[in-house]
């Protein structure tokens, strides 16, 4: 059984790290991977692929740059020939990328199965590319691998209940990685971290693409770092060019961005997260960090429930607020996510 697996951005790779190490020992599967080059810096791409054990993909697109319309369109026109040439039994996608929504509409168009790790999940804000690419994808996905109980509700609730499709709840692959990986976690090379500190990302197109709000967590970010405790924020080049062409000062402890076990290591060692990333509020919840939520919704509602991370969008006093919130707040144990079985549990259910 040929699976061809679509890759684009950070959090695939480390997801497919998982699964791919599963299907390899399985002698009646084959993979093939597709890159599409969507994250091109170094330092967010291949340094996963080298370090952690990921096969290096059979083919590289070099996609990126570009409008989503374009993005998307582009990466579709140069999947169709492989997926014609390869003629794989299933095409493997995960999250919500634009890699994501061309892998699977492309193998869908040619009546391959699509099966999407990841599905079911729901902000309810389609002013987010993330949104618009991830209902798309459930819409033409055969098997729907869902995270959560939350997310087997959603697609429940959208009638996918009634459609000649597998929903299988398998828990998150991303806490796989954490647990495995945790062991080999390394600080950032020639980075002099604070001995207390919080970690931040930023790089989700709602916050940087909207002056008001980069601006807004700008501001609150260098109040943070100059009034409660140092922020380290390793930054992303489409955050880092943002900033730049808006005029603003990053007034923090900014390093480049970094690899999976170094962001490991920030993640175990910092006191909380702040964010705009959906699979940095997972982690943090993996090393028992509370975390700030620079958005408007999450479709991790689990973790609000559960009372361990806070929404603050992009609002300066909400975004203090919260993190003084946070900086008391015990978080509470428990598994959410599966336990770091959810990659047996999709193969088990491919295999099915």
């Amino acid at each position: 059984m040929k699976i061809i697996t679509v890759l684009g951005a950070r959090p695939q790779f480390i997801k497919a790290a998982m699964v791919s190490e599963k299907l390899a020992a399985i002698d009646s599967f084959s993979e093939v991977i597709i890159h599409t080059g969507q994250h091109f810096d170094q330092n967010m791409s291949d340094i996963f692929f080298n370090e952690m054990g990921l096969p290096k993909p059979d083919y590289n697109l070099n996609i990126n740059q570009m409008s989503h319309g374009q993005m998307t369109a582009k990466m579709m026109e140069k999947i169709e020939p492989i997926l014609m040439d390869e003629k794989p039994n299933g095409v493997l996608v995960y999250g919500d990328t634009n890699s994501t929504l061309a892998g699977s509409l492309t193998a869908a168009k040619l009546h391959m199965p699509v099966f999407h790790v990841e599905a079911g999940l729901r902000s309810y804000n389609r002013g987010m590319p993330e949104e618009i690419n991830r209902i798309l994808t459930d819409q033409v996905s055969d098997i729907l691998f869902c995270p959560t109980d939350a997310a087997v509700k959603n697609l429940q609730n959208e009638g996918f209940g009634d459609k000649p499709v597998a929903i299988e709840k398998v828990g998150d692959v991303m806490q796989d990685a954490a647990l495995l990986f945790a062991k080999k976690a390394a600080a950032p090379a020639g980075v002099n971290v604070p001995g207390e500190f919080i970690l931040a990302t930023l790089h989700r197109a709602e916050n940087t693409d909207d002056p008001e709000r980069l601006a807004n967590i700008v501001a609150a970010l260098n109040e943070i770092h100059t009034t409660k405790m140092p922020v380290v924020l390793p930054l992303h080049p489409r955050t880092r060019a943002a900033v730049e062409r808006n005029g603003l000062k990053l007034n923090v402890h900014l390093i480049d961005p970094v690899g999976y076990f170094e962001m490991v290591w920030l993640l175990d060692h910092c006191r909380l997260v702040l964010t705009d990333s959906g699979g940095v509020q997972k982690e943090a919840y993996f090393f028992s960090k509370p975390c700030v939520t620079m958005r408007d919704q999450t479709e991790w509602v689990e973790l609000i429930e559960a009372g361990v991370n806070v929404l603050a969008g992009a609002n300066l006093g909400n975004i203090l607020k919260a993190v003084s919130l946070c900086e008391t707040r015990a978080v509470i144990s428990g598994d959410l996510y599966g336990g770091g079985r959810a990659a047996e549990a999709v193969i088990n259910a491919l295999i099915k």
